[in-house]
């Protein structure tokens, strides 16, 4: 595997306009983005995008340009609901045009040197140690895989290691990361705040541009960035990059020496030998969060003395301690339901429903009430959407056994008029349409995605501020590949959601 930022400017490109690295969320194999981000990249080449918007006359007659900030849903939106109650995560297809523009921006020489050399100064400290920074894969694992199984490597088995030296760690991470982050604090990241008040509107700054291109996206909004991409993942970095210099530098004020911090992303460990310190640096990296229009999570903000037990996640340790054989389908399908309810949402849950698919996949009939296994998983998935895509994949298993197709339709009628009852859930549609898509594709769903399968001409991003010859690469290229479909079979194939499987899967095969 190797960092992006040992990377040079070409590698980076190349890497960032990958289908893996425009949308990092879980779709069906159908949905396909590398052509169009081709396509794209080819057609703007080294231009500015700004040369590729429409023009309109104003009042006065004079010819103008249209600005990508003046139009609502530029971007595709759709909602992921966190919990089946009021817990929404929004994921972005960020428009094409402004992806790859904002791609060749980052990875200009120049730019790509001076990122490169900031992220060395966020990192100057030995003490403070990020394990969030995008990977590539230099196998034949993904990216994401690989980065998830560098999560389990790094950030669990040294937390452990510092049990050794430490007696406390202390827990937290950011309240709604993304959606707090303030545009404006990106060149203030990269070129620190002086320099980028002194130079606000110079777009030769990529912070600058940076900014720009978010609110391009946001119909001129500042406050948060896109969730969903690699991209955005790694401009998040500069900001969080950002706020390990500002806390290297309060904590070295403070005179604070006996600590260590591992940070995932938003999500941070404060180890040490005395439960005020760990409190004292808490406060420093609040005070830094709130300049920048961010807070703590306060229900997440833990400290513990048992250093071993904290440095495991809690769904794990439940499921290691309670995992007991299940000689019926049923019986091992309520266990799995019971983590549900302990550890919602958890890595584990889609861990076990992993498991419970590989152990039903071969069968070709059973004895099981069909019914009662579907009632029990879709209520795993109503509270779960972390475990959409194999829980779909053992929803299809389940259906296959059932020959009737008059009883096939009748349950999932029921299942599509359960998840009606949440609002805003775009992303359940998609693998529900999944699920069905061999047995009548002409169902219909809501979410835009899910009529673009059947409408190849229906628009998925605003684009009425490109000139016309761009605007037309990007209404015309696919994004739905045909011969998947034609490919794929009823049942959802474990290559379908290999993509996806749980991180202490991969830390498994890693560690075996």
């Amino acid at each position: 595997m190797t960092k992006i930022l040992d990377l040079n400017h070409t590698d980076a490109r190349q890497y960032f306009l990958k289908e893996e690295s425009y949308f990092n969320f879980d779709l069906p194999s159908y949905f396909v983005f590398e052509n169009l981000l081709q396509a794209v990249s080819a057609q703007i080449g080294g231009q500015e995008l700004q040369t590729f918007h429409s023009t309109y006359n104003n009042p006065q007659g004079q010819p103008k340009r249209h600005s990508p900030a003046e139009f609502e849903d530029v971007n595709h939106k759709f909602l992921n609901n966190k919990d089946g109650k009021f817990a929404w995560r929004p994921f972005q297809l960020i428009h094409p045009a402004l992806y790859v523009s904002l791609v060749n921006k980052i990875t200009e020489q120049a730019n790509w040197n001076l990122i490169v050399a900031r992220f060395v100064q966020f990192q100057a400290n030995p003490n403070i140690r990020c394990y969030s920074i995008p990977l590539r894969s230099d196998d034949q694992q993904s990216d994401k895989a690989t980065s998830i199984s560098q999560w389990w490597q790094a950030i669990e088995q040294q937390s452990l290691e510092l049990a050794l030296k430490y007696e406390y760690v202390l827990h937290t991470d950011i309240a709604d990361c993304y959606g707090s982050i303030y545009t404006h604090s990106v060149p203030w990241a990269i070129h620190t705040k002086a320099t980028a008040k002194a130079q606000r509107r110079d777009l030769g700054l990529i912070g600058n541009n940076i900014d720009k291109h978010l609110q391009d996206m946001a119909y001129g909004q500042t406050n948060g960035i896109p969730q969903g991409s690699v991209l955005m993942d790694f401009i998040a970095e500069m900001v969080l990059g950002f706020v390990d210099l500002e806390l290297s530098d309060k904590i070295q004020q403070a005179n604070i020496q006996d600590y260590e911090i591992i940070r995932y992303r938003d999500d941070y460990r404060f180890f040490s030998n005395n439960p005020q310190t760990a409190e004292h640096i808490t406060k420093l990296l609040t005070e830094i969060l709130i300049d920048l229009g961010m807070r703590l999570n306060a229900q997440k903000t833990i400290v513990s003395n048992n250093v071993i037990t904290n440095s495991i996640k809690s769904d794990k340790l439940y499921w290691m301690s309670s995992k007991k054989s299940a000689k019926s389908i049923q019986e091992h399908l309520l266990i799995i339901h019971k983590l549900s309810e302990e550890h919602p949402n958890s890595g584990s849950l889609s861990k076990a429903l992993g498991k419970f698919y590989n152990r039903i996949k071969g069968i070709t009939e059973t004895n099981q009430n069909i019914n009662v296994l579907v009632s029990i998983l879709v209520d795993i998935m109503y509270k779960n959407p972390r475990t959409y895509p194999i829980a779909s994949a053992i929803l299809s298993k389940l259906l296959s056994l059932i020959s009737d197709n008059g009883k096939k339709n009748e349950i999932l009628n029921l299942i599509y008029q359960r998840f009606e009852k949440i609002p805003n859930t775009g992303h359940i549609k998609i693998w529900l349409q999944r699920l069905t898509i061999k047995l009548d594709r002409q169902r219909q769903y809501s979410e835009k995605l899910c009529k673009k399968v059947n409408n190849p001409a229906l628009q998925i991003w605003n684009s009425d501020w490109i000139e016309n010859n761009l605007k037309t690469i990007i209404e015309t290229t696919p994004i739905i590949d045909e011969t998947v479909i034609a490919d794929i079979d009823v049942v959802i194939a474990s290559e379908e959601i290999e993509l996806f499987k749980n991180e202490y899967d991969y830390a498994e095969q890693t560690a075996e």
